[in-house]
């Protein structure tokens, strides 16, 4: 019997990224309401590639990720295919 061990992805640069010093509010709005201060504050977090990476890698579809919205990551997916 063969088993895999799957271990989930290094999200370590989760603490240190600027959106959890600010708070869900921005990056989670309610439908219809402006993502520009998320894009913002993503705008000046260094952690911003790789939290699009983890974005794209696990199909996120909710929220601003790595400066994009949800349509955006979208938008995105569909070119790379």
């Amino acid at each position: 019997m063969h088993t895999e061990t799957i271990t989930p992805a290094d999200t370590t640069w989760q603490a240190q990224a600027l959106c959890a010093q600010t708070g869900a509010d921005f990056f989670f709005p309610e439908p219809g309401s402006s993502v520009r201060e998320a894009k913002r504050i993503c705008g000046m977090c260094d952690l911003r590639s790789a939290c699009l990476d983890y974005a794209l890698r696990n199909d996120e579809r909710f929220g601003v990720w790595g400066g994009l919205s949800e349509k955006e990551r979208l938008a995105l997916r569909r070119v790379s295919r």
